[in-house]
């Protein structure tokens, strides 16, 4: 299994197999603390060679450095079918709601396949730059 794309961003859609990305991110800057981000999304395609076919478990976790969770984990199967070529693609679109802060920190979203870490990126919640 090869992760093509794990990224955060504004808003992602899957149409007909399409994947759409926008507005893709790293960083939240917040002029005050605590913060809340109102809404932001996970998009993941992963790529499945064909002995990898069947059932996979997933988990996507956010977690800052002292291990403190930030959104309900995203918890799931994945059945991978032969589709007639060499490999099979999957896609894993989640929004996230109302992310609350309440200092800066950075927040690592994590990926297990078959409870194992395949992958993760952070998020970094910084504090805006105060006006001289």
């Amino acid at each position: 299994m090869k992760v093509e794309l794990y990224t955060l961003c504004d808003f992602a859609q899957e149409n007909n197999g399409k994947l759409t990305i926008v507005g893709t991110f790293d960083t939240i800057v917040a002029k005050v603390f605590p913060m809340t981000h109102q809404s932001f999304a996970l998009a993941v395609r992963l790529r499945f060679d064909i002995w990898e076919l069947g059932i996979h478990s997933f988990k996507i976790e956010a977690r800052d450095l002292d291990g403190n969770s930030y959104v309900q984990p995203v918890e799931g199967t994945l059945t991978i079918r032969d589709v007639g070529n060499a490999s099979s693609v999957v896609h894993l679109l989640y929004s996230f709601m109302d992310l609350k802060c309440k200092m800066p920190t950075v927040i690592n979203f994590i990926l297990y396949i078959d409870d194992k870490e395949i992958t993760s990126t952070p998020l970094y919640i910084k504090a805006a730059a105060k006006k001289s």
